[in-house]
């Protein structure tokens, strides 16, 4: 039986980093879950491998469907961007097991929608002024820098990741993501555990 894994944590924690490399590696046999968003593509992303870049005609399509998962939405400087997951064809817990970055309000309905069995939250964590040097490194590389954009996402992580929220999840067990590759091999021992 297969397994969704959901990266969680706050901005710049390093969650896409972590994806990738565990994506990347073949013993675990992960294939990505692929969410959906209206933001603008960021530079070095692609179509269909971070997500699904829509507008809100897209997604009030699959809820019309009664095919959305979740939704959540972010009202940033530059007008509101949605996140959501739908249910579809691509995903086959028979057959395969699935990883995908996310936040607590995404974990909870997909654990929910498919069963806390089946879904498994892999909580990431960073000391604040390290994520806050990562979020301006990386925006800096950006074509167009979204330097406002990027504090109010540092902000709202802290009431949107509050300890409270947190446990509410049932979420108990964290990864620091002080080293790159040490958290990367904790939480691979996490994911062939479940296997």
């Amino acid at each position: 039986m297969g397994k969704i894994f959901i990266l969680i944590g706050k901005s710049a924690s390093g969650k896409d980093a972590i994806y990738r490399r565990l994506v990347e590696d073949d013993s675990l046999a992960l294939k990505p879950y692929v969410g959906y968003t209206t933001r603008p593509i960021r530079s070095g992303e692609q179509e269909g491998r971070e997500y699904y870049f829509t507008d809100e005609s897209g997604m009030n399509a699959y809820e019309q469907e009664g095919r959305l998962i979740e939704k959540r939405v972010y009202h940033t400087v530059h007008g509101d961007w949605y996140y959501y997951s739908v249910d579809n064809e691509n995903v086959d817990l028979d057959r395969s097991s699935y990883i995908c970055t996310g936040t607590l309000e995404s974990y909870v309905p997909m654990r929910d929608h498919y069963g806390a069995d089946k879904v498994i939250p892999l909580f990431i964590r960073v000391e604040d002024g390290e994520r806050l040097q990562r979020a301006l490194d990386r925006e800096r590389q950006q074509k167009q820098p979204r330097y406002a954009e990027m504090c109010r996402r540092f902000l709202v992580d802290a009431e949107d990741f509050s300890e409270e929220k947190i446990l509410a999840a049932g979420i108990t067990e964290s990864f620091e993501n002080i080293d790159l590759d040490r958290c990367i091999s904790e939480i691979r021992e996490r994911i062939l555990a479940e296997s």
